[in-house]
């Protein structure tokens, strides 16, 4: 029993002296910061402007109608050519009217034939009324009758003159440069002159070519108040006058690649819609915009100035309010409230001042300025107070302090 005693105490010896020997565990290190990517906001010139429905429409408009009687003898254009001012359109059958002329030449050649043997008797009863030969009626009569035929012959002579002018109208010119749609009326085909006259086509003008768009009022006061304020001497009341530009774009477009000019504003705003109708002016020298084609119109509405933008996916939301995370001090994740404002085309978002008053509860009521490092992704790696690594979209780490130039 001793030996077996003894020999329990050596192995508990031996196990607590193995157990001693034993390294301790290393402490647990913290994981990285959670890599984010960052951009600094940017400055940029910005124009206040509204979006607005709108259409195309042309200069000018001409229904082409036949200004005498007669017989299509020949179309002379192909539906939808472009046309000069003055080409022949439509050849009319001239027969009847020329006809018409030369019977009106032969009456005028009559009166004057009439005159000249008027004019002799006129002289031989004057001749005659100092010998008593004549009486003072009969010479008063004949001087009338040769007044008379001169008159007929005035009158004759404008009568040719119609006459003539009715053979020219069977050449049918356009009356003005544009664009001729489809012929109503083919070779062959007889038309009148007057209230049952028919139409032959229609012709628009290409260059230039209007845009008409609705401004509701408020919009328009606004610019009016704006424009009080830019222009010295106050607002004019001819919106031509003050030379407005505007762009717009088809439906086809990308953004609003296309510029004008307003011209025209109407002298009422409509009470049942409570807008008003502007139109402008756009250059077309290829004929590429169609009258009445839909149209994207925006009009600036408030003088240029600057403005900070950051990506629009930086913006985060916590119920009624806007914020963006930013990589702050020590690259440490800090929450700026901002007020948003409009969405450029580039998916870039309009930072507007910060108000007076803050949102109560807002853990910053700072603004965001150039300086700043906003993330834009990764922001559910990020917590607030903690570290992160602020990468830009190559993969670099961004500093704290921007480099000149502001990149």
């Amino acid at each position: 029993m001793r030996n077996t005693g003894t020999a329990l105490l050596a192995a508990l010896a031996v196990g607590i002296s193995v157990a001693g020997c034993k390294e301790e565990a290393p402490p647990r290190q913290a994981p990285p910061p959670p890599k984010v990517t960052v951009a600094r906001p940017e400055v940029r010139p910005y124009e206040e402007y509204e979006d607005f429905n709108g259409w195309t429409a042309a200069v000018a408009t001409v229904e082409v109608r036949a200004r005498v009687r007669g017989q299509i003898e020949k179309v002379q254009f192909r539906d939808g050519d472009m046309v000069e001012k003055g080409a022949v359109l439509f050849a009319l059958d001239a027969r009847p009217l020329v006809a018409l002329v030369d019977v009106a030449i032969g009456q005028q050649k009559a009166y004057a034939a009439q005159k000249v043997a008027a004019e002799k008797e006129f002289a031989r009863l004057s001749e005659l009324l100092g010998k008593g030969g004549a009486s003072k009626s009969q010479v008063e009569k004949a001087e009338a009758d040769v007044g008379s035929l001169a008159a007929a012959i005035e009158a004759q002579g404008r009568e040719i003159d119609r006459r003539k002018l009715d053979v020219e109208y069977c050449q049918i010119t356009a009356p003005i440069a544009g664009r001729i749609g489809e012929a109503q009326l083919t070779e062959g085909n007889m038309v009148n002159a007057g209230g049952s006259d028919p139409l032959l086509a229609t012709i628009v003008s290409i260059d230039p070519i209007h845009v008409y768009f609705s401004v509701p009022e408020k919009t328009l006061l606004k610019v009016r108040k704006a424009r009080e304020k830019a222009v010295q001497g106050g607002f004019s009341g001819n919106v031509a006058d003050r030379k407005m530009a505007f762009k717009f774009g088809l439906e086809t477009d990308r953004g609003f690649p296309r510029e004008g000019v307003i011209d025209f504003g109407d002298n009422r705003v409509d009470p049942q819609t409570g807008t008003i109708l502007l139109r402008g002016s756009v250059p077309n020298p290829g004929g590429f915009l169609l009258a009445g084609t839909r149209a994207r119109v925006r009009v600036g509405v408030a003088e240029t100035s600057k403005v900070l933008v950051v990506p629009d996916e930086a913006l985060l939301a916590d119920m009624d309010r806007r914020y963006v995370l930013v990589a702050a001090a020590g690259n440490k994740a800090e929450r700026k409230d901002v007020r948003p404002g409009r969405l450029l085309d580039d998916g870039m978002r309009i930072l507007l001042p910060a108000e007076e008053k803050q949102a109560p509860g807002a853990e910053s009521g700072g603004d965001v300025t150039p300086s700043d490092r906003v993330i834009v992704q990764g922001h559910q790696r990020a917590r607030i107070h903690y570290p992160v690594e602020p990468l830009d979209a190559a993969g670099n780490p961004v500093p704290e302090t921007a480099p000149a130039g502001g990149k």
